[in-house]
């Protein structure tokens, strides 16, 4: 069962501009970069919403590494779906 939703309709349009503001400013196509913009509430978890260039998978493998990174445990290099990133 996948808990995947679309974003929440109170976050959605300042997170598409957001999102479109990072593309524009760091040039993410011409230079094959990823973002992700994660938006929760710190006082009562629950739901996360998240807005990325990438697709899902790649999404996950960052996120995964990211975690990995805090808690002290290396990854060498990213591992992605995307056949046009993968090398």
């Amino acid at each position: 069962m996948s808990t995947h939703q679309p974003i929440q309709k109170e976050h959605e349009d300042r997170m598409m501009a957001i999102g479109q503001v990072i593309e524009e400013i760091f040039d993410m196509k011409n230079q094959n970069l990823g973002f992700a913009l994660l938006i929760f509430d710190l006082e009562a978890p629950g739901r996360m919403n998240y807005a990325s260039n990438g697709c899902r998978e790649d999404m996950l493998c960052a996120l995964k590494e990211l975690i990995a990174r805090f808690e002290g445990r290396h990854i060498e290099e990213t591992q992605t779906k995307n056949p046009e990133v993968a090398q």
